[in-house]
């Protein structure tokens, strides 16, 4: 068998979602715009990863040189859009992610699958 009788994914095949409208295009922008600082996209990953599916604030502030009350900035822009939700629990609050809006997110460049030959 050639290489080149391997199937695989067509050339700038078209997105299988149906596109973006102008307020969807302006939420997710702002989705985006929040996952564009390294600290809050590893903030966002820290979470999703925890055990159980959630984490204490407590065990976030460790992995950075950042004080208490930038990482607690960095949380807000997360929850604020709708990535992360948050429950207080005595002096602490733990965050989970939320499923469907990292599920939107991931859809949103996902390729149609190719039959195979």
């Amino acid at each position: 068998m050639d290489l080149e009788d391997v199937t695989a994914p067509a050339c700038c095949a078209p997105l299988s979602g149906p596109a973006l409208g102008e307020d969807d295009a302006a939420e997710l922008a702002g989705v985006f715009k929040a996952l564009s600082d390294p600290v809050r996209l590893r903030l966002l990953n820290m979470i999703a990863s925890a055990d159980a599916g959630e984490a204490c604030v407590c065990d976030l502030t460790g992995a950075f040189e950042l004080t208490a009350p930038t990482i607690s900035h960095h949380l807000k822009v997360l929850r604020q859009a709708g990535l992360i939700d948050g429950e207080r629990r005595g002096t602490w609050v733990y965050y989970r992610v939320v499923p469907e809006r990292l599920t939107r997110l991931s859809g949103l460049f996902t390729l149609p699958h190719l039959a195979s030959a």
